[in-house]
């Protein structure tokens, strides 16, 4: 008997041990298949949280309306969008906003049975919130925060809420009361990071005993990174972590990687126990050149010694398996739907949708970035053809756009002038406004069609759908950001310039 209950202390003993251990469960090795990134295309700065066996996922969205696309996934791997946070003019107002500005780094944070979405608007300069019971919408009104900074985030604590971001290049917390804003007590610098330049992206997470400070450096480019540190308290001290970066590909083993620059995370663990971490990154194609944007990227996390280890430590990679093919077809029946942006907030009066047809209502130039008249998805993968009918039935032009920045963009449109209409390959690349080709057309519609294979994309016209002809191409890596610059990636849009149009029928194949 007294041999039992030794044995019976020595497994309590053990089991109070593991019970306090920083993160449970350490042995959890995450496993699942799927492919990076998980949402392509235009898709920077995630951040995710999970409800119950839930998962979502925000992103910011810049200058493009309706902003910050909600994605939700059972699995981690397959992500659906089911709305956008901010669709109301009220919530978003952007006026000239540029792919430099806009809506920042977002969070999602999940707390008694309401979602929060924390971001910056950068057109107006204030940190914000918004919340919903369904994270599919509809979501609050903004409610306005007085800590300064970018990249808010939240942390729900016993009973209190932090409130991190990082004004003045220092990583800041406040605790603030989560129904009304205010501020409850004044913000204390906690965490300068490593000393790589524009310290961001900040999230706090209470994992046992710890709570452990995730970050981004080194800018969003080549020298992305993520940091991180841990403290007994949200206050501090931070004692950073001794393998940081614990992402990085500005690295001898990542240099000849497609993903680069990898940063800007958010960690969640699955009802498993085992941990993740959404991050972006951006793929490269023709060279050190990228013009889907920055995507959205997982990667399996485990523990050591109380630290987080991505993937093993090794590069990030494609994943498990291949891609889908994605082909859709708008048929103008109905509204259009969430994936559909326009730049800034529309002018509702130019758009009209029903009896098949796209009605467009020419507004200003793209390169003025004045609420131009544009409509459209986000590219999502380098292979692309994209299809349109259009007639346009006024002086100007009307067609396909491929938008990077309002000055990094291209168009295949139909041009008018007087009774002659003609098929016009047309871009606008910083200084350089361009016409490279174009074509006389019997009449005032056509169809517009362009692909591309990640290296070059094509343009073509044909008067039946079918019988296609070329008329020109141009490199992907004149729309890329380090050619036009800007924090986003191309759309496919649909656009009139001072000219009545109407698109009968889109297709886009990624």
């Amino acid at each position: 008997m007294l041999l039992y209950l030794h044995y019976m202390k020595k497994q309590i003993l053990l089991l109070l041990l593991l019970a306090s251990c920083t993160v449970r469960p350490a042995a959890v090795v995450p496993s699942l298949e799927y492919h990076n990134p998980i949402i392509p295309g235009f898709h920077p700065d995630p951040s995710v949280c999970r409800a119950g066996d839930d998962y979502y996922i925000v992103n910011s969205s810049f200058q493009y309306f309706p902003g910050v696309p909600v994605y939700h996934s059972r699995d981690l791997a397959n992500w659906e969008l089911i709305g956008n946070a901010l669709d109301r003019e009220s919530q978003l107002p952007l006026e000239q906003s540029g792919s430099w500005s806009g809506i920042y780094a977002t969070t999602i944070r999940y707390h008694d049975g309401l979602f929060y979405m924390i971001t910056t608007n950068t057109t107006i300069g204030k940190n914000f919130y918004v919340t919903a019971e369904n994270p599919a919408g509809p979501w609050s009104e903004p409610i306005y925060l007085e800590q300064a900074g970018i990249d808010p985030s939240f942390l729900f604590e016993d009973g209190k809420c932090y409130f991190v971001s990082n004004p003045g290049g220092q990583i800041t917390l406040c605790e603030i009361d989560p129904a009304t804003g205010e501020q409850l007590a004044p913000s204390r610098p906690i965490w300068n990071g490593m000393g790589g330049r524009f310290p961001e992206g900040p999230h706090i997470y209470k994992i046992g005993k710890w709570y452990y400070l995730l970050i981004s450096e080194g800018g969003t480019e080549l020298a992305h990174s993520l940091t991180v540190a841990r403290s007994r308290s949200p206050y501090g001290p931070y004692e950073a972590c001794p393998h940081n970066p614990i992402l990085t590909h500005c690295s001898h083993a990542a240099e000849n990687n497609q993903i680069q620059g990898t940063g800007h995370g958010d960690f969640v663990q699955a009802p498993d126990g085992s941990w993740w971490v959404v991050f972006l990154a951006y793929r490269n194609f023709g060279g050190s050149y990228h013009h889907l944007g920055r995507e959205t990227f997982l990667a399996p996390v485990t523990w050591e010694k109380g630290w987080p280890v991505v993937n093993g430590g090794k590069p990030i990679t494609s994943g498990t398996v291949p891609f889908p093919e994605v082909e859709r077809e708008y048929a103008f029946d109905a509204p259009l739907g969430t994936e559909w942006i326009y730049i800034q907030n529309p002018d509702s009066t130019r758009y009209s949708v029903g009896d098949g047809c796209l009605r467009l209502e020419g507004g200003s130039s793209l390169s003025a970035n004045d609420h131009p008249t544009f409509v459209g998805v986000r590219q999502e993968g380098e292979k692309l053809e994209a299809s349109a009918n259009v007639k346009i039935e006024s002086d100007g032009m009307a067609g396909i756009s491929l938008y990077q920045i309002s000055d990094g963009h291209a168009e295949l449109s139909l041009v008018r002038s007087g009774g002659r209409v003609r098929a016009a390959v047309r871009y606008t690349i910083k200084s350089i406004d361009h016409e490279a080709a174009s074509v006389t057309l019997p009449g005032a519609s056509a169809w517009l069609k362009i692909t591309s294979d990640g290296n070059l994309y094509k343009f073509y016209v044909s008067a039946n759908g079918k019988d296609w002809q070329y008329l020109d191409a141009i490199s992907c890596q004149l729309l890329s950001t380090e050619v036009v610059g800007g924090f986003t990636g191309v759309v496919v849009g649909l656009y009139a310039q001072e000219a009545s149009a109407e698109v009968s029928s889109f297709r886009i194949k990624l």
